[in-house]
Parts: structure tokens; C-alpha cells; sequence
């Protein structure tokens, strides 16, 4: 199982200095791959006094294809992952657009997770109809690997529409690999149906600590099988990323959190150190220092 680090968007600050540090640090220390979150906008609550999102404006969010230009410079190895890219709010031929420069100048380092979020103030500033998000989401899918092995394309479906075009440079990678993240039903049968794995963001919580209506992990994870297997795909070449959280107890929690995705099958595991009460950014650098110290052996 490869392990990552969730670069930690909404506790980051703005020093750059600190971006580089934190991505050569994960490489320095053995991490597989830095994942990174997307937002583009964050609503204002003063004036939605209703608001429920876990997301507002004052939550800082880099832009991930921008950081991973400027962490493929400082790193060698280490894989750049999305988790996850809300690719309907996006415009989809600049998304290929984008993943393909940062595959180019990571050298082939790029996984791609996608997802279609649920933040329709996000959405509207975009230009962007929330309501079709999951079903443009897959039409996206199809266009985005069509430009990534074409030199050119011809394309035309419900929202997209492209005669004899096409990007370059082509990545390095054709296509860059697609994950699919995503709780819930639909987006476990999407993934098992057309992506080449499926991300989780959400731990696996303790006995008698699960929040009431989330779902358990192994179920999703057999569900997901299943999907694989009505669509007549191989799960041994389908990846599955879970998510581990530092604010999850000590070092005893850590390991048993890394213990149960094993035995649940997943291939990946992201670190999370973000909502753990850290005093400032370069905690987070000490904070995957010690999860490795605590879980390499």
C-alpha cells in the first residue's frame, strides 16, 4: 500500500518557501504522493446564516494544477495527485489542457482525481450548472482521455463539442490516470464503471465513534467490487485510496487506521494533518515526520 501526505490547503498560509519545504520533505522522508484539494471560491456566511458546507471565504485554497507546476520543480519522484479536482465546474478541454503541462513537467507524475462537489455558490461564480454535474461529469471523462492519446480530436456529444483540434504537448502519460472520490452510491458505481480507482476523504473511525449516516467502509468498499465485476473489469488493476487523520488520537490510532485500510484492500492512503489543532503551517512538516516515524516500520 502507497502511502501520501494531504497537503493541508485551509492551514497553509502563503509562503511559497513553505509549499517547497512540505513537498520535498514528504520526498525526503518516503511519502508515494502529495494529494492536494480543490476549491476555487468559498462562500461568504455573514450572508447565508444557514450555511453547512465545511468550506467558507475565509478558508485558504491554492489552485492545485498552479501548485503542482511549482512542486514538480522542486521534487523527483514523488507522484502529484489531485484529490479531487470538481471537474464540472471546470471547463473541460482546459482541465486536459492544465493536467497535461503538469504531467509534462513532473515527468509523468500526475494522477488526476475528480469529483462533482456539492457547492452550488461555487458553481454559479464558475458559470457552470450544477444540476447535470454528474452526468457531464462522464461526456468530461471521455474528452479529456480522447485529447490525452489524439493529436487531434473530433468530438461531438450533449456538452461537448470539438472538430479536428487538438493539445500539445501531449502528456506523458496516455491517458494520465483518472480517479474517481466520492461517498456516495453513485459515485462508487461511476468509479467501479469508468475510472481507474476510487478515493475516500473520510477515515475509518473507531468502534462506537462513527458519525451517525456515514456509511462503513467495508461495505462501500464491497459494493465497489461489485461494481467492478457487473462491468466486467479486473479489480487487481483498480485502485483504492483510503484517508488517515493525525486528529485521529496518537501514534497506537495511527498505525491501526493504516492496519485497517490494509486489510480492507486499498492500494493508497493519504495522511491527513489538516482540523488536528496544529499552531502554524511547518506543524504539518513535523506532523508528517512523526506519522512516518510512527508507521514505517
Amino acid at each position: 500500500m502507497k502511502i501520501g501526505v494531504v497537503f493541508p490547503q485551509i492551514e497553509s498560509g502563503t509562503d511559497p518557501g513553505f509549499i517547497r519545504d512540505y513537498a520535498q520533505t514528504a520526498e525526503s522522508l518516503g511519502y508515494d504522493y502529495i494529494l492536494i484539494y480543490d476549491h476555487v471560491v468559498g462562500a461568504n456566511t455573514a450572508s447565508r446564516p444557514n450555511w453547512k458546507g465545511p468550506y467558507t471565504s475565509k478558508n485558504t485554497f491554492h489552485e492545485p494544477f498552479v501548485v503542482f507546476g511549482y512542486m514538480a520543480a522542486c521534487t523527483k519522484r514523488i507522484e502529484l495527485v489531485t484529490g479531487v479536482i470538481i471537474l464540472p465546474q471546470r471547463q473541460t478541454v482546459l482541465v486536459a489542457k492544465q493536467a497535461a503541462a503538469v504531467d509534462v513537467l513532473s515527468g509523468g507524475r500526475l494522477r488526476l482525481g475528480i469529483g462533482v462537489g456539492w457547492n452550488d455558490v461555487e458553481f454559479e461564480a464558475l458559470g457552470m450548472n450544477f444540476h447535470d454535474r454528474g452526468q457531464r461529469s462522464v461526456e468530461q471523462i471521455k474528452v479529456m482521455r480522447a485529447l490525452w492519446t489524439q493529436e487531434t480530436v473530433t468530438f461531438d456529444g450533449r456538452w461537448h463539442k470539438i472538430t479536428d483540434a487538438g493539445i500539445n504537448p501531449l502528456p506523458v502519460q496516455r491517458p494520465i490516470p483518472i480517479w474517481i472520490g466520492g461517498e456516495s452510491e453513485i459515485a462508487l458505481r461511476r468509479a467501479g464503471r469508468i475510472a481507474d480507482g476510487w478515493t475516500s476523504s473520510r477515515p475509518i473511525r473507531p468502534a462506537g465513534k462513527q458519525p451517525a449516516g456515514e456509511p462503513a467502509r467495508d461495505q462501500q468498499v464491497q459494493r465497489l467490487r461489485e461494481y467492478l465485476a457487473a462491468a466486467g473489469r479486473d479489480p487487481a488493476s483498480f485502485g483504492i485510496e483510503g484517508r488517515a487523520a493525525i486528529a485521529d488520537g496518537g501514534p497506537d490510532d495511527w498505525r491501526r487506521q493504516v492496519e485497517s485500510w490494509k486489510k480492507l484492500g486499498a492500494t493508497h492512503l493519504g495522511i491527513n494533518t489538516m482540523q488536528a489543532g496544529l499552531p502554524n503551517p511547518r506543524a504539518h512538516i513535523d506532523a508528517i515526520k512523526r506519522f512516518r516515524e510512527a508507521t514505517a516500520k
